[in-house]
């Protein structure tokens, strides 16, 4: 995710590709495959998508959630044309705006944005992506808040910039957290530490992420401010809430060979 929000879509390639080869849940594979096919598509080399589309595809057919079949919408949208691809991004947008999920919905509205952009329809344009920039602006997900201003700037749009929270703004709890994680230590040794629940962990952590606009524990460190002496104690806390489709392949559309989860 990081990789695409920062628009370095070569390594999120890469990165994507590794993840959809070694990931051990259907859950996990299905946000890798997600990644992989945006950046295929950005990298033009959009034929490296085509197995990740057929796999994705497969999976929202045999899970059928909100999220499954708006991400496969949206990934078959990248790869598509005109009236074909403007369905699909309304599509999405309708499945994750009912899911109520708010990142998703941003990223869709986004990447609708920018194909809207490119069709010379600067005025719809900037209506996807103005909502998208304020989305991202409000939860604090710079790089991707970062990509839709510049995009919006394009279609003749002005970002309205909200107060965000950045990594030294983070909430007491979810930056002592976040810093223990990044030095090493474990949910269960986190949680052992703080006197609370590894699911209560797993929660913050999940919150940073999309915070930092970051996918990975490896990525905390360099995302994370310099330490300017000891986190302060922190108090224990209560814990935190942890259609079918007709797609074997899009009609229309070319077949290759042959939610949301983050892993924390």
């Amino acid at each position: 995710m990081l990789g695409n929000s920062l628009g370095r879509y070569e390594e999120a390639l890469a990165a994507a590709q590794r993840a959809t080869e070694d990931s051990p849940t259907v859950g996990f594979a299905s946000w890798a495959l997600v990644e992989l096919v945006e950046a295929a598509v950005r990298s033009a080399v959009p034929e490296r998508a085509a197995g990740a589309l057929q796999r994705l595809s497969g999976i929202a057919r045999a899970c059928g959630t909100d999220w499954a079949l708006g991400a496969e919408a949206r990934s078959w949208a990248l790869v598509s044309d005109g009236s074909a691809a403007e369905h699909l991004y309304r599509e999405a947008i309708d499945r994750f705006g009912r899911a109520r999920l708010r990142v998703d919905l941003a990223r869709a509205r986004l990447l609708y944005g920018e194909w809207l952009r490119r069709q010379r329809r600067r005025r719809d344009a900037r209506d996807q992506l103005a909502s998208a920039y304020q989305t991202f602006d409000s939860i604090g997900a710079a790089a991707f808040a970062g990509r839709a201003r510049i995009e919006l700037r394009a279609a003749g749009g002005h970002a309205r910039q909200h107060t965000i929270q950045t990594p030294d703004t983070l909430p007491a709890q979810e930056a002592l957290i976040a810093r223990l994680a990044a030095d090493g230590a474990s949910n269960p040794q986190i949680a052992a530490q703080l006197f609370i629940s590894r699911a209560t962990v797993a929660y913050h952590l999940r919150k940073v992420f999309t915070k930092l606009g970051i996918s990975s524990r490896s990525q905390l460190a360099p995302a994370l401010p310099a330490r300017h002496g000891a986190a302060p104690p922190v108090a224990p806390q209560a814990d935190s809430p942890g259609r079918s489709a007709h797609r074997g392949g899009r009609p229309g559309l070319a077949q290759g060979p042959g939610k949301v989860v983050h892993a924390v």
